[in-house]
């Protein structure tokens, strides 16, 4: 393939872009953000106001941005996708045809927040160029690996035969460190403690390169705690919310207003919280570390033991205090961090000769999808 490659990763008020070389150079970057409200573009590196009240206009938005810069759709050798959900028949990168649009509509159930949206970009690309190749990578992909063990919940057969079981997410950015980290640890350990850490956050079991267990389940909802969401919650509690608030209600609390948000008071955003000083921003930081490592003793149960942990996502990459208070928890295990490379942000983050890495890596999900669409 001579022609560049664009990288579409839809979300449900954004749409990222990225174009790369088809050497997997990265050749420019920008977002279409704040989608149905005061919406901006930037694009390389410079931002710009514009209507953009659905995702098909903020992409008919970002393909006239990029044909200024002299990016057409005819120039491009492919578009792939970001999809959230491929269920259990969708589990690699898959060429769109009418049949896996059909497939990954069927999907909605799981994903109503995200799947509409990748379908609306695929949509109106097909629209403007049938003839352009595309191709869908999907974050539940990854986790295809994980045994019916860990993948079942404790319910009747014709229940689990609807879907209601565990997926898993973050698959493409944990398949891109699989690839990544051999590069600046000088191999694969075998048994990977994955976390990738961000607004969502979440963990995976790495065995010999293949996940073997994670944190997210039937939604992105269970497991860590993450910025506005709970994770794990006791089904119970759950029901006794929706009678008491309503489902519509309930839905909202657990997915935006709770995790650190809904624990702090203030806010989201870990740096906030670092920088506030307050006892509750305090408790929040030390409830988001002690989950994490909770869930990280259920993984490593699944993998038999631990050989190195790996940090990615925004939070991963950067806050050193979380790193800090999550491999405290872990020293038992021989995690031995370094104090002045956690400072630095790593790559490695262990004290020379200790039992178990530490180390970070830049999530590069969009890399992930074009290294899937050039593998077609």
């Amino acid at each position: 393939m001579e022609k560049p490659l664009l990288i579409l990763n839809a979300g449900s008020s954004s749409i990222k872009l990225t174009l790369f070389a088809p050497d997997l150079r990265q050749i420019l970057t920008g977002v279409a953000d704040a989608i149905g409200g005061d919406a901006t573009l930037r694009l390389g590196g410079v931002r710009s106001k514009a209507a953009m009240p659905d995702h098909a206009s903020a992409l008919k938005t970002i393909l006239a941005a990029l044909a200024d810069q002299g990016v057409t759709l005819g120039a491009l050798g492919a578009v792939g996708h970001r999809v959230v959900h491929g269920g259990t028949v969708l589990t690699r990168p898959t060429r769109i045809t009418p049949a896996t649009r059909d497939a990954i509509a069927a999907c909605i159930p799981l994903a109503p927040l995200h799947n509409p949206h990748n379908l609306a970009a695929i949509d109106a690309i097909t629209a403007l160029a049938p003839d352009l190749p595309q191709v869908a990578c999907f974050d539940t992909a990854f986790h295809a690996t994980n045994p019916d063990l860990a993948t079942q919940y404790a319910l009747p057969p014709e229940i689990t035969a609807q879907g209601i079981r565990r997926y898993g997410f973050h698959g493409l950015s944990y398949a891109a460190l699989t690839r990544t980290l051999p590069d600046v640890a000088g191999h694969l350990p075998r048994r990977l403690l994955a976390c990738h850490l961000g607004n969502g956050a979440s963990l995976c079991a790495i065995r010999d390169g293949q996940s073997v267990a994670t944190t997210m389940g039937y939604s992105p909802l269970e497991g860590l705690t993450m910025g506005t969401r709970t994770g794990s919650i006791d089904g119970n509690a759950v029901l006794r919310l929706a009678e008491d608030l309503g489902i519509a209600e309930t839905r909202h609390l657990l997915n935006h207003r709770s995790g650190l948000l809904g624990l702090s008071g203030l806010s989201a955003d870990m740096r906030t919280l670092s920088g506030a000083g307050t006892d509750s921003a305090r408790f929040a930081i030390d409830h988001f570390c002690y989950w994490a490592a909770r869930h990280a003793g259920s993984l490593i149960v699944a993998m038999g033991g631990l050989d190195a942990v790996v940090f990615t996502g925004g939070i991963g990459e950067n806050a050193r205090d979380v790193r800090a208070g999550i491999v405290a928890h872990l020293a038992w295990l021989g995690a031995d961090l370094d104090v002045a490379r956690n400072a630095e942000n790593g790559p490695q983050l262990h004290r020379d000769g200790a039992q178990v890495g530490l180390w970070v890596i830049a999530a590069d999900e969009e890399r992930e999808i074009a290294r899937g669409v050039l593998g077609l």
